[in-house]
Order: C-alpha cells, then structure tokens, then sequence
C-alpha cells in the first residue's frame, strides 16, 4: 500500500493516542520541537475504518478515516458561519422561546443558543422580570464580563446620566462598548418595565451591512477595513480607548467584527486626503445602517430578554415619553458576556445530544436482538435493570450504570460469549461509555461481571437464583472466584455499586415487564455527561 499523501508532521501533531493527548481534554502531551528532524512513515494500513500507521521513531498511531476525510472547519465567527438577514427575513416571528422550556429542555437551550450565533439574536419571554434576573440567565451559558458599569446596569432615565442609553432619547444603530479591548461579545437586555409611549427597541445586521457596502462600494469598504479608528470613553472613574477598524475582517479576508458607535469615536490624526476617504466611507456605510429594510423593529415587554451578538449587530431604541405626568416608564437590565462561553455551552449541548441519539439508536436497533437466550431483548434487559434501580432510589449514576451496564454487547458481540468465548464486554461497554460519562458511571459497569463473581463466592444461595444462560455465562468469564479473589474485589472502591448493578441486573429479565423507554432516562443521562 503506498504511503499516505498526507502531512507527516500534521499527521503525527494530531494522533489521538493516550500518550499524545490526554483522553480527558485532549490537550496534547509533548512539543512540537519533540518531534524528529527526520520523521517519516514508515509503514500503514487501512482496516476496520482506521489508518494504522507505524512511525520511524518507532511510535503507532491509529486515526478514523471519517476524521481523516472530514473537511476544515473554523470557529464559526465570520460571515461564513452566519445568516445575513434583513428586517423581512423575520416576518413570521421572531426567534424566540419561552424561559420555562428553555431551562427544562436542552433542545430549546440549543435552539436559542444556536439562534444567538448563527442570526445573531433571540428573546427569552417569560423571564421573571425581578431585579437581577438577568444575570441568571447569563450563567445559563456563561459568565457575566463586569465592565465600568457594574456587573448589570440600569438602562433608565437617569437624573445625571453618563451616558445617552440613560436619557429618553432616540439612539442609532450602534455597538456598545467599542472603546474596550476586548469588546464584550455579548450584550443582554431584559426588560423590567416598558409602560412607556415608544421605547421600541431595533436591530441591525451589521455584517449584512458591510455585505452591501462591499457590493456597492468597494472602495469604502476596504478603507473602513485598514483605517484604526480611536474609540474612546471617559468619566469621573474611566479613561477608555480602543483603536480598531469599523469593519474588521479575518486573515482570509472574511467580516468578523463590526465596531459603530458614533458617540465614542474619538479625533483621527491622519492626513486630509486619507481623513476625507475615511469620512465619505463612514457616511456612506452610516447610510447603509439606516436603511429601513434592514432595521428590525420589535418592542420588549415585561419578562422578555434580548440576547444579542454585540460585534455584529447594530442595536437602537426610539425615543419615548419619561415617567411624570401622563407619561409611563421604561426600565431595562442589561449585562454583558461573552460569546465563547455560549459557542461552548452549544457545542457540549450538541455533543451530548450526539452521543445520547448514538446510544438511543443502539437500544432501537441491536437492542432489538435476543439477549443471550433470555426471554428479553437487550434493550428489555437494560430498560429493565435501569427501571429496577431507579425504582429502588438509587442516585443518578446508578440509575444510569444500570440502565447501561450491556451496552459491550451491542455489535453482536454477546454471540461470541454465548460461544463459549469471553468477549469482555463489561470493559469494552465502560471504555466506550467513558467517552462521555465520568468513573461513577463506568466502574460499575467495568465491575458488574466481576461482581457476579463475587457474589457467587460471597453469598450461599446467589448462584442458585442465576437464569440458565447466567450460569452457563459465568462459566465463560471464570466461574465463582477464589476467597482471595472476593476479598480483593470487596476492596476495591466501586465494587459496592457494581454489586447492587448486577443485583438490579439479574432480575431484569422478566418479558411483557412494563419499564419506561430510553426517552425517559435522557435527560438524567444528559445531565451525568461530562
């Protein structure tokens, strides 16, 4: 077979073995510079869906050929990770989900996350409109940033405001914040209170934006991309400054970041000629941001919490009566945070729902298969032993190890046991659950052929109550074990959970039992998933 065409460096940087990263983080374990100057393949072979490679430092890595084949991918921050839209794009609704739900239901949490980051936005409604809320709905993703402001502020009339976001007046399209390095990412508006006539609220797709000055004037655009504009803030405890373009791209020429806020742009030195370029090129792009196809407009109520991305959306507000005589009030918190903590809140979400549909599809298809001449499927089987421990009291991990506790026989291994061959599948199904669940999870399952074991030796009568196929199946994976043996597996920290899993276990063979689906055990699997 001929070498593979791939990067030999790239290649070993990235092998996913035990002694190059570690299988709790996958940071890797050694330096690039640890590497020989002369690193070569030496040999490979492709089986069994993997490369093999053998290395002429004499390591082996093994790589999956569907991540061999796997196309790049990047961080999902530029334009090409986003939904440009405009006002219309948003005629059937806004996206939105009711707090209730999104804290009880990890696909609405994924789904208003997901909003967050590929729109840019979404409202919360229904959020207890109490002091200090929003900050909890922060730490549903993340992590609050506390800036000058406080870790929230006020967004009210003010007697004696620091800024235009505390006076009644109408405010553009801006971001917030730009004279900070870094900007937060995030922004959080919740509303208290919006009793007031107009306090309308307004958004602005600033990379849709910059997507039509790009189109329309390539000039403008390329100068508001390499010009360094001062954005400044001060006050009586704050002198702020951030220099940075109104549109910054990535390495590959790609819209990351939008930065406006007409308020906090402070003087440019530059000369006449580069200061008029930059000033026909900020008008027109100011144009753009007015333009009323790309305004959404939408009015916040008491309970609603707007989430958006403050370095690509554009937020407003219209002007509205203050509170006295005749007039109402308009009172909202707000925070900010930022959109790395919920990029990785959504990606462990996915990951989980990923990993919960792969163990759901097994118990609905090779769960289907006959359990080692028992009267039961797998999947009756284990539903059973998890309904058993759960009926029991048992904490989650138990409930789950118990639910779990078989999964080494999917794949048709349970056919070599009942050959007559040990297939080990009490270790195969914990180094395969260890992908996602923690030792309180896997070690009872890792133990629970070894806790039958034990328990034959440990208590008179347990071996008698064994079905026929547990007999003959004990005999396959070393019979009742030696005093010696008990005593030591007593010992060991996890056994006494891995007898009660095989307590559970051995009576979870009952046909037409009535036991709960796999639907009802996910959310207590999701929430033991590391």
């Amino acid at each position: 077979m001929p070498l593979t065409p791939l990067s030999p460096y790239w290649l070993r940087d990235n092998c996913p073995c035990t002694r190059c990263r570690d299988p709790r983080n996958g940071q890797k374990l050694f330096q690039i510079t640890d590497l020989p100057d002369d690193l070569a393949i030496t040999d490979q072979d492709e089986s069994a869906g993997h490369l093999a490679v053998l290395w002429s430092d004499g390591h082996r890595s093994r790589y999956p050929l569907e991540w061999l084949d796997a196309e790049g991918a990047d961080d999902g921050r530029s334009e090409d990770g986003k939904r440009l839209w405009a006002a219309a794009d948003f005629a059937a609704g806004l996206p939105e989900a009711d707090w209730d739900a999104y804290l009880a239901d990890p696909a609405e949490r994924a789904a208003v996350l997901g909003s967050v980051l590929r729109s840019g936005f979404a409202v919360l409604r229904g959020v207890p409109a109490v002091e200090g809320q929003v900050l909890a709905v922060v730490r549903t993703f993340g992590y609050v940033r506390e800036t000058n402001y406080g870790e929230l502020f006020d967004v009210r009339v003010e007697a004696d405001p620091n800024n235009l976001a505390f006076t009644s007046a109408a405010i553009a399209p801006h971001s917030d914040n730009p004279y900070r390095d870094p900007v937060p990412t995030l922004q959080l508006l919740h509303c208290l209170d919006n009793s007031a006539v107009g306090g309308d609220s307004g958004l602005v797709d600033g990379f849709r934006a910059a997507a039509v000055l790009r189109e329309e004037a390539p000039e403008a655009f390329a100068v508001l991309t390499r010009t360094l504009v001062p954005f400044a803030f001060r006050d009586r405890t704050a002198e702020l400054r951030a220099d940075r373009p109104l549109i910054e791209l990535d390495a590959l020429g790609r819209i990351r970041e939008v930065r406006f806020n007409n308020r906090s742009i402070g003087t440019l030195r530059l000369p006449a000629a580069e200061l008029d370029a930059f000033y026909a090129a900020y008008r027109r792009f100011a144009a753009v941001t007015l333009r009323p196809e790309l305004r959404l407009e939408f009015r916040l109520g008491p309970g609603d919490c707007l989430i958006f991305d403050n370095v690509r959306l554009l937020h407003a507000r219209t002007a509205f009566e203050p509170a006295g005589p005749g007039g109402g009030s308009r009172h909202l918190q707000g925070c900010y945070a930022d959109l790395d903590s919920l990029a990785s809140t959504l990606a462990v979400l996915n990951r989980r729902t990923a990993a919960l549909d792969t163990i759901a599809g097994y118990f609905e298809g090779e769960g289907a298969a006959e359990y080692l001449g028992e009267a039961v499927t797998m999947a009756e089987h284990m539903l059973q032993a998890g309904a058993l421990a759960e009926a029991a009291g048992a904490p989650a991990h138990l409930v789950a190890a118990a639910l779990l506790h078989d999964v080494g026989h999917f794949e048709g291994t349970g056919l070599e046991l009942m050959a007559g061959r040990d297939n080990r599948h009490s270790d195969t199904g914990a180094d395969w659950l260890a992908r996602w669940f923690g030792p309180e999870v896997t070690e009872p399952v890792r133990l629970h052929v070894a806790a039958k074991r034990y328990l034959c030796t440990a208590e008179p009568g347990y071996r008698a109550r064994l079905s026929e196929a547990s007999e003959y199946t004990l005999g396959v994976q070393g019979g009742p074990m030696t005093p010696e043996e008990a005593a030591a597996f007593a010992a060991l920290p996890g056994a006494g959970d891995a007898v009660a899993v095989r307590r559970w276990d051995e009576e979870a063979k009952y046909a037409d039992a009535a036991t709960p689906g796999f639907e009802h055990f996910r959310p207590l699997l999701a929430a033991l998933m590391h």
